[in-house]
């Protein structure tokens, strides 16, 4: 059975930091591509990292590229989502996401990953 479990989201200032796991279970994360998603009240779900399964290449949104950062243990089974020098836009819900093998080129479209995790909150206060 498929699971995606988020956790480690949370309050913090502005400029502060938080690292966001996702455990997951019922398939090998290094076998996968990954993603994470977030979504802000009243707006839609976007796009935020990608991780694929081969070599690790790593794909941000520009708003977001240079402060967070996307990893995986694969020995733990687990994604990470690395978020720094926090802003307020980035206040939203924060999910992980699974595009099983072949991975699509699509990248972005959250109806293009299987399986979602039920997220984690972060809020930034100014």
């Amino acid at each position: 059975q498929v699971r995606l479990v988020e956790s480690g989201g949370g309050s913090v200032q502005a400029g502060g930091s938080l690292r966001l796991s996702c455990a997951t279970s019922g398939f090998a994360v290094s076998s996968v591509c990954m993603g994470w998603f977030r979504q802000a009240p009243g707006r839609e779900r976007e796009w935020v990292a990608r991780m694929t399964a081969s070599g690790g290449v790593t794909y941000y949104v520009d708003s977001v590229n240079g402060r967070f950062s996307i990893s995986r243990d694969n020995a733990k089974n687990t994604l990470y989502l690395q978020v720094n020098n926090l802003k307020s836009e980035d206040t939203a819900m924060y999910y992980c996401a699974a595009d099983l093998p072949p991975c699509h080129s699509v990248i972005a479209d959250k109806s293009l990953y299987k399986y979602q995790g039920q997220g984690t909150q972060v809020t930034v206060s100014s």
